[in-house]
């Protein structure tokens, strides 16, 4: 493998100095372990992505293999959505293989490491052996059982085989060393009596053994050659080792075990544990509720699997224990859809509209195109009526000069459709707007090609006709937690903080090409949000999940509420990125440059990542880029922000995220499909050749 170690990720440098080093790469063998004890989420991803990427560049197997070594806690349940989830996110596995294939052979090998003397039988509450461990800082102390003869052991082991003990009542220890700095080293449990139905040997065996004991040896079975962990096994990893000493065959290939740090997210929590007191004390509707972190309630909240790889690309491996903001992920499915995802047109919140001056009678059929983005996607019909609904929030009564929607005396253009002027309303008792008469230039449909379809409004709204509108559930779903690390709360409870809006379900009318909708078809609610039919939408009940909407309200709301961030020197390189906008030579840049830099660095770091959140002003961005530029790119927003900026039409602004890009190799490998993606298209023979240089 000639490629440069710089632009390898931690985990693809050990593998290439493996290689360089004499390993065979037909050898190369990886794997995927879950636990059936849940459905997989979004940090699982991180370890998907990874393991199965692996194989994918190093043409090498990945086996699937179940880590089905508690009976108490596993389900086929979880067995068929684990599958069902990797499949849908695109990987193929080698081998579906479980821990229980290898029962047997764990138990043969564990009668030989009696018979060495290196294990033994402990009868003593798990209270007293808890005592005897000791502390990080203090040595442990023997057990009374620890120096019991091989074969007294031997006769013990047989009689916890056989069922003769209850739970609790006796374990197999290692015996390794209870002097050990590492506190895993100090006796493990290998074996234990669980008297439960297991889903694969029913109920064949009594004893089942340790998820340490376990994991190497079904590694070392299966020609693993790089075990690829989450970071709290690293203290684990002298055991692994140890294990592997007592059976493997010096002569064969040994697996490496080496940790990576687990993806956690903001605004919602990663333990299984947790994820299932959501679903059992029914703050959530199942694993695959689309407010669920779960790759099955992503999927069904609208996610697709090239949006969740490519989170987890840019997210990148790291070797040390971090937060991933949402807005990333929320970023990566909205950068998909906004490229692939057909508009229409649905009225959430409707309210009722007559243009007084078109035909009753008269009904006629516009032609809408589904994507702007996407020439390709074509076109379609909508039909158009006297009778409308709009957004109730896209009429005032009265309002001031900055409200560019409909307002009487006011323009608008009726999306595809016709300019229309407000000219009075009707009311309810209680004061409600119940209808809006307009008149209409009939002179104006869009794409006729007349004068008056040419004329410019400020404002364009979308709209139904009352007459073919379809009546359609929307559910609006929302953030679950309304605080950014539900769980990091010593004494509050994490379910604390649940946010009781995380789901509105409404009714909304939408256009009537929605009908042949099938489950799973994502489209964009033009000027609202992305919604994706739901698995039980039909044709007689439309559906819609709300994935997510196109601006940041989180982010708004963030905005009221947080302490202004003053920083001076940003502020100062925010002015200056302006000045560098309208720059025309080299020389004013690099002048300009030479100001920023001081200034760049003495910007408050703590509030970084919010300037670069709220930047949408070009000046702003640069600003974000220029200031990156001199103090580098660390942290998961901070990538997230420079490949926001790639996408950006300013070529300032582009220009600068791709020097930034191209001298980083690690955001080179992160954004390579982008730069792939802005030189197909890019007409600056200047940019096409840094691309070039960079990547080609």
């Amino acid at each position: 493998m000639a490629e440069d170690k710089k632009s390898l990720n931690f985990i693809e440098q050990i593998i290439e100095e493996d290689l360089a080093n004499g390993l065979d790469p037909k050898n190369l063998r990886f794997r995927f372990p879950p636990e059936p004890n849940g459905y997989l989420h979004i940090g699982h991803a991180a370890s998907i992505c990874l393991n199965f990427g692996l194989g994918e560049k190093y043409n090498a197997p990945v086996n699937l293999r179940f880590d089905d070594t508690n009976p108490a806690k596993e389900e086929q349940e979880y067995v068929d959505a684990i599958k069902r989830d990797v499949a849908w996110l695109g990987f193929k596995w080698d081998k579906e293989l479980y821990s229980s294939d290898y029962f047997q052979q764990l138990y043969d090998w564990t009668i030989d490491i009696i018979k060495a003397g290196n294990a033994y039988v402990d009868m003593q509450s798990s209270e007293e052996i808890a005592a005897q461990k000791g502390t990080p800082t203090s040595p442990g102390t023997d057990s009374p059982y620890r120096n019991t003869s091989v074969e007294e052991n031997l006769t013990l082991f047989e009689k916890m085989k056989n069922g003769e003990f209850g739970e609790g009542e006796a374990i197999l220890r290692a015996k390794i060393d209870m002097q050990h700095n590492n506190m895993h080293m100090r006796d493990p449990i290998m074996y234990r009596v669980l008297k439960k139905h297991h889903h694969r040997t029913g109920n064949d065996w009594v004893i089942y053994p340790m998820y340490d004991w376990t994991h190497g040896e079904s590694d070392y079975l299966e020609s693993i050659t790089h075990s690829l962990c989450t970071l709290e096994f690293k203290s684990h990893r002298d055991l692994y080792e140890w294990y592997l000493a007592q059976v493997a065959d010096p002569n064969k290939i040994q697996p490496k075990q080496r940790e990576f740090a687990r993806r956690n997210i903001s605004y919602t929590v990663m333990s299984k544990r947790k994820l299932l007191q959501l679903v059992q004390e029914n703050h959530v509707a199942g694993w695959d509720d689309p407010r669920m972190p779960t790759i099955s309630g992503l999927r069904r909240r609208g996610y697709t699997p090239n949006s969740i790889r490519k989170f987890s690309e840019i997210a990148g491996i790291s070797k040390r224990d971090n937060v991933t903001d949402v807005a990333l992920l929320e970023f990566c499915i909205k950068d998909e859809l906004n490229k692939t995802a057909p508009r229409v047109m649905a009225v959430l919140d409707p309210i009722k509209l007559v243009i007084d001056n078109y035909p009753t009678d008269k009904e006629e059929i516009l032609i809408a195109e589904n994507n702007p983005e996407d020439e390709s996607a074509g076109e379609r019909e909508v039909p158009f009526a006297k009778e409308l609904y709009i957004e109730r929030e896209d009429f005032r009564e009265q309002a001031n000069k900055k409200f560019f929607r409909l307002k009487i005396g006011g323009e608008v253009r009726l999306k595809n459709a016709y300019i229309i002027k407000a000219d009075s309303v009707e009311k309810d008792e209680n004061g409600n707007i119940t209808l809006i008469h307009c008149t209409a230039d009939l002179d104006s449909r869009s794409g006729s090609g007349t004068e008056a379809s040419k004329r410019r409004v400020k404002g364009t709204i979308h709209w139904v006709s009352k007459k073919h509108a379809v009546k359609t559930q929307v559910n609006l779903y929302d953030r679950l937690f309304k605080d950014e690390a539900p769980d990091s709360h010593k004494d509050i409870d994490f379910k604390q903080f649940i946010n009781p809006n995380s789901l509105e379900v409404i009714t909304a009318l939408v256009e009537p090409s929605l009908l042949t909708s099938k489950p799973g078809d994502r489209f964009q609610f033009q000027r609202k949000g992305y919604f994706c039919a739901d698995v039980d939408s039909t044709s007689n009940q439309l559906i819609f999940n709300r994935t997510v909407g196109l601006t940041d309200s989180w982010a708004k709301e963030e905005k009221k509420t947080a302490t202004p961030a003053n920083d001076a020197s940003y502020d100062a390189v925010i002015a200056l990125a302006g000045k560098y906008l309208k720059a025309r030579s080299n020389e004013e840049r690099d002048a300009l440059l030479n100001e920023i830099e001081p200034l760049a660095n003495k910007v408050n770091k703590g509030n970084l990542a919010t300037k670069l959140n709220d930047a949408i002003a070009n000046k702003d961005v640069l600003a974000g880029l220029l200031t990156l530029k001199f103090i580098g790119v660390n942290s998961a927003e901070e990538k997230f922000f420079i490949s926001k900026s790639l996408t950006m039409k300013n070529g300032a602004i582009k220009l600068e995220a791709i020097n930034i890009v191209v001298a980083n190799d690690d955001l080179l490998t992160d954004n390579k499909t982008t730069l792939e993606a802005i030189l197909a298209d890019e007409k600056s023979p200047f940019i096409k050749e840094i691309i070039e240089k960079a990547i080609l």
